[in-house]
Parts: structure tokens; C-alpha cells; sequence
């Protein structure tokens, strides 16, 4: 009765821990499920371990789906997993072993990979193809997390590229490219790709294979043998061919063949098609070979899907750099997608027609963005109205066009025309005489009909200023535009509508103000210049500032005739300097790499035994912009992953342009109330429309380097450009201009910044950025200075870079670069 009882009391027991085991699955279910809904379930991570060490499969799969999903790399509970991993990794069930894989794969970190780094080595050999497929995929984690082990994989990685099985192939090239990736992204590992470039001979019978294979019913999609494996090879081929003319010899006809036979009316087949064009474009493919690519996209352009539309729109944009003739053929179809219902795709038009204007179509082209901008929705604008005036500048035919041009901008969207393009209209005007009689009279009737356009009105205010005798005498040039008699009370009440009206703001009145005292000594009619005194001095008791003390100025000048003639006869035609042109680099000169450009490598962040490799043994010094209260010692150790000495530079006072002007040597011709500004301050030379009566000033960066003095480019990316130019000087130290460029259509940067680092034998001493947010075309400069302290610099400079800013309001992003001189 005893042994009998004893077994009832046994079964009774395992009966209950079944009970428990399936009542723990379902809680863990249940569980799982409101994780997906959002709710806080970090309470059951450890009901999820407890199902790992289950012997039932159920119960398993269950438990390694809640650890990858409630647990990630950074738990502390994640230790007490590894155990559990290793004995499934070793089990004999292989879907078991598959779930430890997964799982491992998922959220394996530094300390899992280094412990298990060995049963996944030996498992990418097993005969098993489900367990070498997962094996490869979870590999790819473990090489991720510890770089260092990647060494003992690559063998075992060849091997899986001459693999039969489809799984297998697939996976192993997964492997293989984002180790190929790692190295392009990591100075200093080299060989990886020089390793695997021997097998692109093998991956091309691979491919010819798959695209001259009958029905494989087991690979099939939509009639296209395995096409995720042919996308897989094509990039891996990309990689291997990228740089390396050898490489990309070999596989020119494989790449034409993959172009030519695929099936283009099929999305998969569109897919492979994609992937093909990126890999012609990308590796040194003849000039043949990358048309055929370009005609590819252009025939994407023409699809109804509004998706392939968009991925041929956004490679063309990088393409039309480097083959911008095989681009123009599909000038009209570009064109069209300006039209799109889907503004996404217009955006992209919009950018990729910009870049497409040259000197034999700018007339053509211009005359399309017009009309567009004519239907444009709001956000386009202010970057159209600026690449319009970059083209015109550029690009012009002549310069009655290019006035036209501009006006027909400003009458459209004169209240998104920024202010650089503004002052390159004014400059243009007052730099040809013969087309300011034009001008002014095609201005005055445009602002006549349409005073609500801002940018119209300053435009049109400066020019009838300071040209207003022109407007009346007339002078007209063609019967078709012939103008109307003007009235000098025509222009006093045009100004007198404007002021009253809701479009007159403090700017336009500023501006207003300074062409009425103009006008002047350029009327003859005595009542009209009594009106514009009576304005003039209505304003004396404004309540902006800069217009009291302009209307305090002027109004006293009334007093002295001969002095008021003299101060207000026309300027003369400003000097058109190249840094004063808001023109970035031409677009046939824009070097734009398709996919992966090097120089544009991520830089990890370093640790400050790499930093001490780099400068030779000594920790560097660094000094911080003076934008923002930074800590200096704070942002030492940021930069260097550790605590470091360091001495604080003293600012550097803002050096005074060649140009500048000072200001109280003017106000001392007036005899006002206005408070005069310190002769300390300086103001730069005035641009065109500087000369419309805004006050504002910059300070100067301090000196540029000489014009002779190479410029070299130390960062790319996200669409700005860092550039640096190196000045020695006689005393052994080094002058060092960093320019900071946007060099995108649309986007914008906030708060760019540099901070720097040099070896401890030297001093940095590092000024303030001139203009820490640029917009399309915009720059920003910054001067630094490197002595040595114990001799003379050495021939090549070593920096290591911070750069700082946030694009179109997002996350601030932070990259670092070292840079040594060429």
C-alpha cells in the first residue's frame, strides 16, 4: 500500500508542474499580448527565463520569442540567459538549436558574444542547411557587437558563398556584405574585401545561373527565379566592384545581361532592375554600361507606381553628377513629374531639374520652374526662388533675361525670395547702366499692380530710389512695353498705398524711408518733395529706432542743400567680389559618390588610447567655440572617452575686414539726436541690398587665407560640406580657415559648430563660427590658429574634429573626424 501510495503521490506531482508549465505559457501568452498593445510588462521577464529551461519545445519557442521581445542588450537579467543559450546551441533538436540562434541573434551583447562566439563558429559548419542559414545570420550580430572576432569567421564564410543550397547562399552573403560594409566604414581594417573579391567570378555563374534557369517551382516569384538571392548578389558584386576596375571588368557582362533580359513589367523584376543599375553606377563600369543604367531609371519614370517613380527620381539625383548627359535625355519625362499629384515625388523632380540646367538649356528650363513655381505649394518657395536665382546667375544668356528672369520671380513669390538673391537683383541692376531704365520702369509697374509680394517691394523701392530720375524721363526700349508717362506724385502715392496698407513692415518702411530722402534730389517739383518731408518727418518720432534716427538724419539734412545733394547722389556700382556671389560650386563639378562614398566614412567614437596613437603619445589640447556655454573640460573628455588637461584659449577679437566702413565717420555729417556707434565697431562692405538701409552687422571671421592656398575637404555629409585651407606663416604657425557649407536645395542647419583637438607639443586657439544657421547655399566660416610650443609645426597638420548641428529642427547629430593635412 505504501510503494501504491508513493506513485499516486509522484503522479499527483507531475500532474501539478504540468499544470503549472502550461498555466506559465499562457500567462507568458497573455503576457506578450499586451506588450503589443504597449502596456508595461517588464514584471514577466522572469517568467520567461523560467520557460527556457523547459524541456518542451512549446515551451521554449514561447520563451525565446518574450526574451527577444521584453529584453534587450542593456537588462542586467540578460546574464542569467546565457547558460540556457549555450545548451540549446548544443542540443540535438535542431529547431531548438534554431531558437537559441534567434534568438542570440536578437539581442546578443558584447559579453554573450564573446562567450558564444564558439558554438556559433562551429555551427555555420554543421551539415544541417536550416542551422548554417541562422548560424551566418547570428554571426553577423556577434561581428557587429565585438569586431574582433570577425577574424574567425571568414573562412567559414567563404565556404557558405559556394554553398547549393538557396537558405544557405542567401544568408552567407548577408554575412559577407555586412562585413565588407563594417571595413568601408572603419579606417584602418584592411583586406576583408580584397578576401572575397577571388569569388566574384563564382557569384557570377551563380547569377547567370538564376537568370537562365527554366521554372523552379520551389524559388519562383512572379515567373523570376529567387529574386531575393539575385538582389543579394548584385550588391555584394557592388561592394566587391566598387574601386577595383579588375572586379568590375569581370562582371560588366553579367550586370548588361541581368539589365537587358529581366522582365520589367513585374515589380520583383523591377526590384532586380534596381539593384542592377545601383551596381553599374556604382563600380567602374564602361560609359556604355552606365547609359543603359540611366535608361533603366528614366523608364521608371514613366511607371504608374508612384514608388518606382520615386526611387528613380532619387538615384538620378545622385547619377546626374557623374553621367549628366545620359540624365538630360529624360529632361521631359523629369518635367512632367513636376505635375505629380504625390508631392514626394515633386520634391524630387523639383531637386533633380535644378541640377539639370546648363548653359544650352537654362532658357527652356527656367521658363518650366516658373510655371511651376506659379502652382507651387508654399514650402517649395523659398528654396525655388533661390535655386531659380543661383541658375540665372550662372547660367544667363544675357543679362536683359536675367533681369526678367528674376522679376517674373519676385512678382510670383517675392515673399519667399531671400535676401542674397535680392542683393545679387540690386547688384545686377547698378552693375548695367544700360538696363536700369528697364528695370526701374518693369519694376515700378510690377509693384504698381502688386504691392502684397515683400521681396517685389524692397527690390522695387531701392531701384526707383536710387534710379527714380530715370522712371520719369522714361526712355523706353521696345513699342510693346512701352510705359505710360510717370508722374512724380505717381511715385509719392505709390509709396503713400504701401505705407498705408498691412503689407508695410518695419523693413519695407525702412526702405521706403531711405528712397523718399533719395528721391528727393531726383524730383523737381517742389509740392512733391514737400510731401516727402512731411513723411519724413512724420516718422521722427517712430517707434522703431532705426527708423527715428534715419527720419532724424534725413529730416536735418533739409537744412544743408549742397551737403544733402553730395550724400544722396547715386552710388557707384558696387564691386562684384566672388565671395560675395551666392553661388555654390557648378553642378557639373559637383563630385557626388552613388552609394558609398569614402570620404564620407562614419567615424567610431574613439577611446583616448587611440587618441594618443594618433597625436603620438600626447593627450591633445582642444579649445571650444565661444557659441554656447560650453564646458571646456566637459567637452574634453566628450571628445577624447576620457579626463585630459587642457588649457582655455582667450577669445580672439573679431579682426576688421578690408571693406569695413566706420560708421561714426558718417554720422558725423548729420547734426541729429541719434546715438553714433563706438568707432570700434566696424561694419563689413555693403552688399547690394545692404545699401537699402538695413543697419545690421557682422563681424568678420578675421582674415581668409590666401586665394593660392589649396583647399581640402574634411567632411561630407547629410548635405554639409567642412572644408579647411591651410596658411603657414613666417613664424613657423599655422592660420586655418574652416567654411562650413550647405550644400542641399531644401534643408536648413541650426547651430553648426566645430570644436577641435591638437597634440599636446601644440596650442589651439579657435574663434566663433560667423553664422551658425546656413540655409540652401549659405556659409558659415571659422578661423583657427596652431602654434607650436616647443619648435616650429610639423610639414602635416594632425586635427581631430568635432562638427555639431542639427538639420531642418530634428535631433542634434555629432560626428567626429581626424583629419591630417595632405
Amino acid at each position: 500500500m505504501s510503494g501504491q501510495h508513493s506513485s499516486q503521490l509522484l503522479l499527483l506531482f507531475l500532474l501539478i508542474k504540468v499544470l503549472i508549465l502550461v498555466h506559465r505559457r499562457n500567462n507568458v501568452a497573455k503576457l506578450l499580448y499586451l506588450f503589443t498593445l504597449g502596456e508595461r510588462t517588464h514584471f514577466g521577464q522572469i517568467e520567461c527565463l523560467k520557460l527556457l529551461a523547459s524541456h518542451r519545445f512549446a515551451d521554449k519557442r514561447l520563451g525565446y520569442l518574450g526574451t527577444m521581445l521584453l529584453l534587450d542588450e542593456n537588462q542586467e537579467v540578460l546574464t542569467l540567459v546565457t547558460n540556457s543559450l549555450k545548451n540549446d546551441l548544443n542540443h540535438s533538436n535542431q529547431y531548438i538549436v534554431g531558437l537559441a540562434l534567434c534568438a542570440l541573434g536578437n539581442i546578443a551583447s558584447v559579453e554573450m558574444s564573446r562567450d558564444l562566439f564558439p558554438e556559433v563558429e562551429a555551427l555555420m559548419s554543421t551539415a544541417n542547411p536550416y542551422i548554417r542559414r541562422k548560424a551566418a545570420l547570428c554571426a553577423m550580430r556577434v561581428c557587429r557587437k565585438v569586431p574582433d572576432l570577425q577574424e574567425h569567421f571568414l573562412e567559414k564564410a567563404k565556404t557558405l558563398l559556394s554553398d547549393r543550397n538557396h537558405g544557405v547562399l542567401l544568408c552567407g552573403l548577408t554575412l559577407v556584405i555586412d562585413m565588407c560594409e563594417a571595413e568601408e566604414a572603419e579606417e584602418g581594417q584592411e583586406g576583408v574585401i580584397e578576401m572575397f573579391r577571388p569569388l566574384a567570378g563564382g557569384l557570377v555563374r551563380a547569377l547567370k545561373g538564376l537568370t537562365s534557369s527554366g521554372y523552379a517551382p520551389e524559388h519562383d516569384v512572379s515567373g523570376i527565379t529567387d529574386p531575393f538571392l539575385q538582389v543579394k548578389i548584385l550588391r555584394l558584386l557592388r561592394v566587391l566592384g566598387r574601386g577595383d576596375a579588375a572586379t568590375s571588368e569581370s562582371i560588366n557582362d553579367i550586370l548588361a545581361q541581368v539589365a537587358t533580359n529581366t522582365d520589367s513589367t513585374k515589380n520583383v523584376g523591377n526590384a532586380i532592375l534596381y539593384e542592377a543599375v545601383l551596381t553599374i553606377l556604382d563600380i567602374e563600369a564602361d560609359s556604355g554600361l552606365r547609359v543603359l543604367g540611366v535608361n533603366i531609371l528614366g523608364k521608371f519614370l514613366t511607371n504608374k507606381d508612384n514608388n518606382i517613380r520615386y526611387v528613380a527620381l532619387n538615384t538620378l539625383n545622385k547619377v546626374v553628377a557623374i553621367e549628366p548627359n545620359a540624365v538630360q535625355r529624360h529632361r521631359n519625362t523629369i518635367l512632367e513629374c513636376l505635375r505629380d499629384p504625390d508631392i514626394s515625388i515633386r520634391r524630387r523632380a523639383l531637386d533633380l531639374s535644378f541640377m539639370l540646367i546648363n548653359e544650352s538649356n537654362v532658357r527652356v528650363l527656367v521658363r518650366e520652374l516658373l510655371a511651376f513655381l506659379e502652382v507651387a505649394d508654399n514650402e517649395f518657395k523659398p528654396a525655388m526662388t533661390t535655386q531659380i536665382g543661383i541658375a540665372a546667375d550662372r547660367y544667363a544668356p544675357n543679362k536683359r533675361w536675367h533681369v526678367d528672369t528674376i522679376l517674373r520671380v519676385l512678382r510670383l513669390a517675392g515673399a519667399y525670395v531671400k535676401e542674397q538673391i535680392l542683393s545679387s537683383f540690386v547688384r545686377l541692376i547698378a552693375t548695367t547702366p544700360d538696363l536700369q531704365t528697364y528695370s526701374v520702369q518693369k519694376l515700378y509697374l510690377a509693384l504698381k499692380e502688386d504691392i502684397s509680394q515683400e521681396g517685389l517691394t524692397l527690390a522695387a523701392t531701392w531701384v526707383i530710389g536710387e534710379y527714380g530720375d530715370n522712371l520719369l524721363r522714361g526712355g523706353q526700349y521696345e513699342e510693346e512695353e512701352l510705359v505710360k508717362e510717370v508722374k512724380e506724385s505717381d511715385i509719392v502715392d505709390l509709396f503713400n498705398n504701401i505705407l498705408n496698407s498691412t503689407y508695410a513692415t518695419q523693413t519695407v518702411i525702412e526702405y521706403i524711408t531711405t528712397a523718399s530722402m533719395k528721391l528727393t534730389v531726383r524730383m523737381s517739383d517742389p509740392a512733391e518733395i514737400e510731401r516727402l518731408r512731411r513723411f519724413l518727418s512724420s516718422r521722427t518720432a517712430d517707434l522703431s529706432v532705426e527708423i527715428q534716427q534715419r527720419a532724424v538724419e534725413y529730416t536735418n539734412l533739409f537744412g544743408f542743400d549742397q551737403i544733402r545733394r553730395g550724400v544722396l547722389e547715386r552710388m557707384p556700382p558696387p564691386e562684384i567680389r566672388e565671395e560675395q556671389r551666392v553661388l555654390g560650386a557648378p553642378t557639373k563639378k559637383r563630385q557626388s559618390k552613388l552609394l558609398k562614398d569614402k570620404s564620407k566614412k562614419p567615424v567610431k567614437q574613439a577611446e583616448q588610447d587611440m587618441l594618443l596613437d594618433l597625436m603620438g603619445g600626447d593627450a591633445p589640447e582642444t579649445s571650444p567655440t565661444t557659441n554656447g556655454s560650453q564646458n571646456t573640460a566637459d567637452l574634453l573628455a566628450d571628445i577624447l572617452g576620457g579626463d585630459s588637461g587642457l588649457s582655455s584659449p582667450s577669445p580672439q577679437p573679431a579682426q576688421k575686414p578690408a571693406g569695413s566702413v566706420n560708421t561714426s565717420a558718417i554720422m558725423g555729417l548729420f547734426d541729429s539726436n541719434g546715438t553714433s556707434p563706438s568707432p570700434s565697431v566696424t561694419q563689413p562692405a555693403s552688399s547690394g541690398l545692404d545699401l537699402l538701409g538695413g543697419l545690421g552687422s557682422t563681424a568678420s571671421p578675421g582674415p581668409s587665407p590666401a586665394p593660392s592656398t589649396p583647399v581640402h575637404t574634411a567632411y561630407n555629409k547629410n548635405d554639409l560640406t567642412l572644408t579647411l585651407q591651410v596658411q603657414r606663416a613666417s613664424n613657423g604657425n599655422a592660420q586655418i580657415q574652416a567654411r562650413f557649407r550647405n550644400v542641399g536645395n531644401f534643408g536648413q542647419f541650426s547651430n553648426v559648430g566645430l570644436q577641435a583637438a591638437v597634440p599636446k607639443s601644440q596650442r589651439l586657439q579657435l574663434n566663433a563660427i560667423s553664422k551658425a544657421d546656413l540655409e540652401a547655399g549659405d556659409e558659415g566660416i571659422q578661423m583657427l590658429k596652431v602654434a607650436g610650443l616647443t619648435g616650429a609645426l610639423p610639414p602635416k597638420l594632425r586635427l581631430r574634429l568635432r562638427i555639431t548641428y542639427a538639420k531642418d529642427g530634428s535631433d542634434p547629430v555629432t560626428d567626429q573626424v581626424d583629419w591630417t593635412e595632405p
